[in-house]
């Protein structure tokens, strides 16, 4: 859903981004440091309860994502390895992210419940994506599903960002209530998908054998 609005923030960022391939920096470097920023934010502000913090921190190097992309076609140096350098280090981000968000509810957020369900959105989230590049790797396509990593991203940080703000401008902590409604959301969501991508995959895997044992008769 939120992938038609990539090309607004590529012309946005384009111009950094050429200022960084001017100065020598690969796209690859580029991914690296978004990555460690995120990670950084989330695993250093999320536990001690600073939530706004740890948003706009993340915020500040998530556009990494788009920037590498574009600084890879711009300079003709679009690579396999860079395909998957990407792919990983992303992994390593989402996994930080929900992973503070457990810390935060083991911690300050005081609800083991709560923790569960972010653990449970980062281990869905990685089913999700290692479904697609396992039938992928198989040579059949995965890629449907109602929660697409752009928009579990964007959700997650909004809600977070937006319910400790209203927090710390006086709303109160009951406001924090519309993060865990974003994680149970994200849960089924992330579920959803997981089902949707199997049974997708099944579908191809019977017509791929099915055809198989044809040719073998």
């Amino acid at each position: 859903m939120l992938e038609r609005f990539r090309q607004f923030w590529t012309n946005v960022w384009a111009p950094l981004a050429n200022l960084f391939l001017r100065w020598g920096i690969s796209p690859n470097t580029v991914t690296f440091v978004g990555t460690v920023g995120v990670v950084a934010g989330a695993v250093i502000f999320f536990p001690q309860g600073k939530l706004l913090a740890g948003v706009l921190f993340i915020t500040a190097f998530v556009f990494s994502d788009i920037m590498d992309g574009y600084m890879a076609r711009a300079s003709g140096k679009s690579s396999t390895f860079g395909a998957f350098w990407d792919s990983t280090l992303d992994r390593i981000g989402d996994a930080a992210i929900f992973g503070g968000l457990a810390m935060y509810y083991v911690g300050p957020g005081d609800n083991d419940w709560l923790a569960a369900l972010a653990i449970y959105c980062l281990s869905m989230g990685s089913v999700t994506s290692y479904a697609r590049a396992r039938a992928e790797s198989l040579n059949m396509q995965a890629k449907v599903g109602i929660a697409e990593r752009a928009d579990r991203l964007v959700f997650v940080l909004v809600t977070t960002g937006v319910a400790d703000l209203i927090n710390i401008l006086g709303g109160g902590e009951d406001w924090l209530i519309a993060v865990p409604i974003i994680l149970g959301l994200l849960a089924v969501a992330n579920t959803v998908t997981v089902i949707q991508r199997v049974l997708v995959v099944r579908a191809q895997a019977i017509a791929i054998d099915a055809a198989r044992d044809e040719a073998e008769s």
